[in-house]
């Protein structure tokens, strides 16, 4: 009899549990109970990932800590599916089957019952919010945001969107000391801020020599008018630019020309609207003490986002997934990653404190860059770093690049100022920075004199340009001249080199127009101009060389760029094939000054294609405000 009573009570215990346990490739549980189970399917990402020719989706979310995770969709009618949770408590998920492969399905998590979030691992995020400002001319057969049915951003995938066929499989990208970036903003550079228009404008670009296009970034961010800096999801291309295939088709069509694309990005911090910020936030939407990726408080004093806690193993695992994410799936050629000084637990309140030589960051971003060059060694690595010379070169021996900012100093020697402050444009050169002229070295720092943060040098030149006489730099045509005497000094420095968007036409809207990060005017009509035009010509003849002489990246060399006003660049050429020298007056009077050649004989201006008789080692001229000369001892390549 007591035999009978427990295999009674066993049975009823088996068949309880039996009935309690989720079947987690049904889809079809919507309670509330969690089975806990011990391993993810093999081969389940995280996001989502489609098996069996798209019919099946598995859904996988990091979610430490959480008590319950749902899914919720258009495969489900937006009823609650009930997560599996691993027996180490941090992560869910769930199968769901029988999906139809040509339906675009939409979905969301449902955490402990009250916090719903669209995927941080999504391709695709519909916007109820922003999704109506997006031209059909720009993102055609955009679904329809499931209104009704759920508030917020939502996750979206297609298993049968049609692939993206390369043309372009074995795109050799320019050498790291030849580089010259044309840095641009799609929003303020086509009026339709489309990919295939900016596919369209290509021929442009490259007929100016650039090798290398840097995009602002291009993943989901926070609205649709943007510089792109208030990053939320970082596996979403944002959609006020186009599609996926129209961004492909624009990567694809820079590598039929020789032009690499760098994309900028943003990994220090992220936004409000981040689901990663949702998951564990504060009532007053601010990141909890229990974030597993975030900081409680910013660590320096530029912060605008929430800022990411780079020294933890689950940030660290995001970035490196994003980082490749990018990589492989969109075949792009580098990063440019921003305030990358950020990167830190180091608390600083301020700008000299932030710069200081940090050995966890750079640590940090040894690890990383090793990361990417594991899975593509020539991939460049660009850092918006400005920290301690010592640090900068931890990072340029490893290969790496850092952004040297030599706006202050630009804009001073166009404009004519030689103090307060000073028209110093010596650090375009590598030497100034106690860098060695061995190994990457002397082509780590990517110089400017312009960029999207900075004001631009002809607005500048219109607005406060110094005067002498009748020489008035605040005149356009004298501006513009001006313009083109820093462009030869910035070329002709070895290392790679930088421009902003419309520099090369002497762009003079005021960065501040409209707000700082606000709609700037697209001016194409500037080709009209014959004194921009002009300007053009000479930052293309100037890439131009730059890119085809070796005499560009020696390592020998002689400058005289800090007080004097007439200032040159000698370069001795490796090869022998030819020397260098470029000389310019940025004073707004006549000067004379002693300028030494390599040699005697007849040198070509390779600007104007006269030559002229150099007599002397060092050669006494005279050079009019603003007269500049690029001058080498045989005709160079253009």
């Amino acid at each position: 009899m007591i035999k009978n009573v427990y295999l009674l009570l066993a049975g009823f215990f088996l068949i309880s549990f039996t009935a309690c346990k989720k079947s987690p490739s049904s889809g079809n549980d919507t309670g509330t109970t969690t089975t806990t189970t011990t391993s993810i399917p093999s081969g389940a990402g995280d996001g989502v990932t489609l098996t069996n020719s798209g019919t099946t989706a598995t859904f996988n979310l990091y979610a430490p800590g959480k008590g319950t995770v749902s899914v919720i969709g258009d495969f489900n009618n937006w009823t609650p599916t009930v997560m599996n949770k691993t027996t180490d408590g941090t992560r869910f998920w769930v199968t769901i089957n029988n999906l139809n492969p040509n339906t675009e399905y939409s979905y969301q998590y449902v955490i402990d019952g009250t916090i719903k979030v669209a995927d941080p691992y999504s391709h695709k995020v519909l916007d109820p919010v922003n999704d109506p400002g997006i031209p059909t001319t720009v993102y055609p057969n955009l679904k329809a945001y499931p209104t009704g049915k759920t508030t917020g951003e939502v996750s979206d995938f297609f298993a049968n969107d049609p692939a993206y066929s390369w043309k372009v499989t074995n795109f050799t990208r320019p050498a790291q000391k030849n580089l010259v970036v044309y840095e641009l903003l799609v929003r303020d550079f086509v009026a339709t801020h489309s990919y295939q228009t900016l596919t369209d404008t290509l021929n442009y670009i490259a007929s100016l020599g650039v090798n290398a296009i840097e995009l602002l970034p291009v993943n989901e961010f926070e609205g649709n008018d943007s510089w792109g800096y208030n990053s939320n999801f970082m596996f979403a291309l944002d959609k006020y630019y186009g599609t996926p295939n129209a961004y492909k088709a624009f990567i694809d069509a820079c590598h039929q020309r020789g032009i690499a694309v760098i994309q900028d990005i943003v990994l220090e911090d992220q936004f409000g609207s981040s689901p990663m910020v949702e998951m564990y936030a504060n009532s007053d939407g601010t990141p909890a003490a229990n974030n597993p990726w975030f900081d409680q408080q910013n660590m320096h004093p530029d912060a605008v986002g929430y800022q990411l806690n780079h020294s933890v193993a689950a940030t660290q695992y995001f970035t490196e997934n994003v980082m490749k994410y990018w990589m492989q799936e969109y075949h792009i050629d580098g990063y440019r990653f921003d305030e990358a000084k950020g990167y830190t637990q180091v608390n600083s309140t301020t700008e000299d404190a932030w710069a200081a030589y940090d050995a966890s960051r750079v640590a940090l971003w040894t690890k990383y860059n090793n990361y990417m060059k594991s899975l593509d060694p020539t991939f460049y690595t660009i850092l918006e770093m400005f920290s301690a010379n010592s640090e900068e070169q931890q990072y340029v021996s490893q290969g790496m690049m850092c952004w040297t900012n030599l706006s202050t100093p630009g804009e001073q020697a166009t404009m004519g100022y030689a103090t307060n402050p000073s028209w110093d444009i010596s650090g375009l050169f590598y030497d100034q920075y106690g860098f060695p002229a061995t190994g990457t070295s002397p082509y780590g720092l990517v110089a400017y004199f312009e960029s999207h943060d900075q004001e631009r040098l002809q607005f500048k030149n219109g607005a406060y340009g110094n005067s002498s006489g009748s020489y008035n730099v605040q005149n356009l045509a004298t501006g513009l001249k001006r313009d083109e005497l820093g462009a030869v000094f910035m070329f002709a420095s070895p290392g790679p080199k930088m421009l902003w968007q419309f520099g090369e036409l002497g762009y003079d809207i005021s960065i501040d127009q409209n707000g700082r990060t606000g709609d700037k005017p697209i001016l194409w009509n500037y080709n009209t101009d014959p004194n921009r035009r002009h300007l053009y010509g000479v930052y293309q003849k100037m890439i131009n060389m730059k890119v085809k002489n070796p005499v560009f990246t020696t390592t020998t060399f002689k400058y005289d760029l800090q007080t004097d006003p007439v200032k040159y660049i000698q370069l001795t050429d490796p090869t022998a094939a030819a020397n260098v020298v470029v000389v310019g007056n940025f004073d707004v009077v006549t000067n004379t000054a002693t300028i030494p050649f390599t040699g005697t004989g007849t040198w070509t201006d390779n600007i104007t294609g006269t030559t002229i008789n150099v007599t002397s080692a060092n050669m006494s001229m005279t050079l009019a405000p603003g007269e500049y000369h690029v001058y080498s001892s045989s005709p160079l390549k253009q």
